[in-house]
Order: C-alpha cells, then structure tokens, then sequence
C-alpha cells in the first residue's frame, strides 16, 4: 500500500516503521512456504500488469521502448523472483560450521534470521527493476519492506502503489512518496540505496546516525576495453546494446571505449553502422528511448558543450531522418573524440547516449588509464588473448565484469551485483543478496563433555599440561 508522506512530518515514517516493525515482532519470522508463496504472488502481479508497466515507463520517459520495459524491467524481476523461489531452500538451511578440538563434542552451525523492517530508496532510470529487486530481496529473506521511488517516475509509481496494496498487507510492503533525505534518517535494520555517488554519500551519512548498515549501489564511469584485432564488428554491435539500452540510462552502461590507436578510425565506422543497423529510423525509431526529463537532457548537452568548448570533436552517428528532434528530450547517438582531463565529460558519468572514444598504445596503457580513476561498477573487455584478458581481470577493481560483452553480467541471477569504492558497496542479487539482507546468527550447543571444563579455575597441573598441548 502506498502512503503520500511528502511534504508532512518525519513522525508519520517513523509511525509506518514501527508498525512493520511491530508487526514483524509480533509474528515472527516467515516460514518458507509463507516467503515462496509472497514471491509467487509477486510474479504473478507483475506479468498481470505488463501492459500497464509498459505505458507507465514510457509516460514517464516521454518515448521508452515497451521491449526495453518488458526484457529488463519486467523480465529481469520475473527471473530474478523464479531464481530465489527455486534456491530459496538452500538459501535458508542452516550451515553446519566446524568446533573446535577442545570442544570437539558440541556443535557449531550458522542460521539465517530476517533483520526486520529494509528501507530502499530507488532510482528513475530502471523503476521497476531497481524498486522492485531489493524488495522481493527482502520478501525472500523474511522481511518488512518501505521502499520510496523517485520523483521522476510518478506514473509507474501509481502502478506499484496499486500492486503492492492488492497483495501485501500495509505492515508488511509498503511505498511511501517521501522526501529522500527523511527516508534516509529512518532507523531501519538494513537501507539499500541505488542512485549517484554523490547522493550515497549523503545517505550513507544520514544512516551512520542511527548505525544503519547500508547497501550502496552507485555508478561510475565504466569502461569499455576492446583490444587490438578484435573482431569490430562483432564488438560493436554488444557496445550499442550496453550503450543505448534506454537511451543509456544505465549504470552499468559503458561509459567510454578504449581503443587501440591504429584501429580509432575503424571503431568508429563500425559504431556508426551498428547504430543504423540497431536505429534504422535514428533518434525516432520506435525502439530507441529519451532522455527521462529537460533536466537530464540538459546535463548531457552541457558536457557536451563543455567538452566542444575544450577543443573535443562531437560526431552524431546512425541515421538522422529530418524529423529527429521532433520528440521531447531525445538525444541522438553521439561518439566524443579528443577527451582531455580538464573536460567534465572525463570525470563525470554520462547516463546517456554519449560515447567518448579514448586511444591506447599498449594494454598496459589502457589498464592505467582506468586505474588512475575511481573503480567503476561494471567493466567491459573485448579480446580473444588470454594473457591480455587476465592482466585487465587481476589489474583493475570493478563490480562486476562482462567479457566479450556488455551489460549482461546483471542478468546472471546466481552472480552478486555490487560496486566496490566509489560505485558502492555490499551486494545483492544471488545468495549474496539474501545473505545481506539476513542476520547470520552463530550458534554453539555444548555437548555433554567440554574440554574446557578442565580450564577452570581453581588452575593447577592439569591446566599446564592442557595449554601446553593445545600451544605446541
């Protein structure tokens, strides 16, 4: 159920958290077939709803491809729910752990407790995948779950609301429109961020106050490595899938290629045909997205502007038919040459369709090139050698990396998905995820006879002998 708390006192979110939590000390733990059940009806919601979904994301876009919508918002939660249900059981037994000799007729095993009431603070550019991944996270671990949505994304806010009050309880699931920096402040058992580095930083603040442990799941420019001799073709073709996927609103989009210096020419021939190839009708093809609102469409023309300022060359690539510009905020296509260090368009991440093109000389080179920068959370490495591809996978600290691709590492459910420095920290996704959002208790049950018995005062002989064995 959704509850409107924007604009009015922090009391009515503590008023929601503490019911939850309520709620959650009053009945307990979910079992199994209570979680399995939660997730089943969620899939079940979503499928329902696609068609809403569908018209919601692209109201709020302005222009979004409803196959986009269905492939990576709908059918990556859809997946991602069929994953947990299937390992859901392996995911909750409890994990035998080894005693220690001195103890050797107890018994040591790890079990998996929900932490009680997970805040998640969602961003625009994926509204259902990025909200609704970490709440079923939490479904699956036994929890209570607030989740506050962007502002950006009002329409498919309205589908969520409508979906979570047909299934869930309010004291269970619930989606408050609330001021961030409030939300923020709540004293959750566990908070999940995704969105800028800048803003997690402020979060992560916020939530130090009340000792809140924090899942941040950030941006950062990543890259994209293609090695010399690499097929460009077949390069390509994955760049402008990873790159243009919803206009590049992505976190884990490439952010900029890396070249090598006698092949720039040829990239961008190939990128330029990969791009009519995928956008046969430029900018307007039905499957090509827009800039979510004039304020992100206007951050992206001024690196743009900034970077022309600064001497880059900006190249529009792929078809330009004459009525191009005739959708809201749509940017076209577009490869930056000539990036320097004092342009923004260097340090700042994209989140668009921007891509500049960077030449190396050596992959050492390229290797220093990404490591004098913050760690990005995702990196792509194009090449067939495998002394090459080993140097970049051991040389640089990412989240996680595809190879001889882009993007789809997100994809493999049974893979974590998490930064590292600036692009994050903490994980979800996989067994990861439900361990994150869960309490490993540790448990010791002494057996009858204890070895530490006889390493109780009053100390003696005995106690010698037996530290001396235990110390040789």
């Amino acid at each position: 159920m959704t509850t409107d708390i924007l604009g009015s006192a922090p009391d009515k979110l503590h008023n929601i958290l503490n019911n939850q939590r309520s709620a959650f000390l009053r009945q307990g733990a979910p079992t199994l077939e209570q979680r399995r059940a939660d997730l089943r009806k969620f899939k079940a919601a979503l499928i329902a709803r696609r068609k809403e979904i569908e018209e919601a994301i692209n109201t709020d876009f302005g222009h979004r491809s409803r196959h986009e919508t269905a492939v990576v918002e709908i059918l990556g939660v859809v997946e991602g729910i069929k994953y947990l249900d299937r390992h859901l059981p392996k995911f909750m037994r409890r994990t035998r752990r080894h005693v220690a000799l001195h103890m050797r007729f107890g018994k040591a095993r790890i079990e998996y407790q929900p932490l009680g009431v997970v805040g998640v603070i969602a961003p625009w550019n994926y509204p259902i995948n990025l909200s609704l991944m970490p709440v079923v996270t939490a479904i699956a671990a036994g929890n209570r779950v607030m989740l506050k949505p962007s502002k950006f994304t009002p329409a498919t806010n309205a589908v969520i609301e409508t979906m979570f009050k047909d299934i869930f309880p309010e004291e269970q699931v619930t989606l408050v429109n609330s001021d961030g920096s409030a939300f923020s402040k709540l004293p959750f058992d566990h908070l999940v961020f995704t969105g800028s580095t800048s803003v997690g930083r402020s979060v992560m603040k916020a939530a130090s106050e009340n000792l809140v442990p924090v899942t941040l799941e950030l941006g950062g420019k990543s890259p994209v490595i293609i090695a010399k001799g690499y097929p460009l073709q077949k390069a390509v073709s994955r760049i402008v899938y990873g790159k243009l996927l919803s206009g590049g609103q992505t976190c884990i989009a490439p952010d900029y290629a890396l070249v090598h210096e006698t092949e720039i020419d040829a990239f961008i021939k190939a990128y330029d045909n990969g791009v009519k190839i995928a956008y046969p009708d430029g900018p307007t093809s039905a499957d090509y997205t827009s800039i979510v609102n004039d304020q992100q469409y206007d951050l992206l023309m001024g690196l743009l502007n900034d970077a022309r300022l600064h001497g880059a060359k900006v190249i529009e690539v792929g078809n330009r038919p004459s009525d191009a510009l005739n959708r809201p905020h749509t940017l076209a296509p577009t490869i930056v040459l000539g990036v320097t260090n004092d342009m923004k368009i260097a340090h700042e991440e994209i989140f668009g369709p921007i891509l500049p093109v960077l030449s190396y000389h050596t992959i050492e080179d390229a290797i220093g090139y990404v490591n004098a920068r913050p760690r990005p959370l995702a990196l792509y490495y194009f090449g067939n050698d495998n002394t090459d591809k080993r140097k970049v996978l051991d040389r640089t600290t990412s989240g996680n990396v595809t190879i001889n691709g882009t993007f789809f590492h997100i994809a493999q459910d049974d893979l974590p998905f998490g930064g590292v420095g600036d692009s994050g920290m903490g994980q979800y996704h996989g067994i990861e995820g439900f361990r994150t959002l869960s309490h490993a208790k540790g448990i010791y049950e002494q057996g009858r006879w204890n070895g530490m018995d006889l390493l109780h005062a009053p100390f003696g002989s005995l106690t010698d002998k037996l530290i001396g064995f235990f110390l040789r």
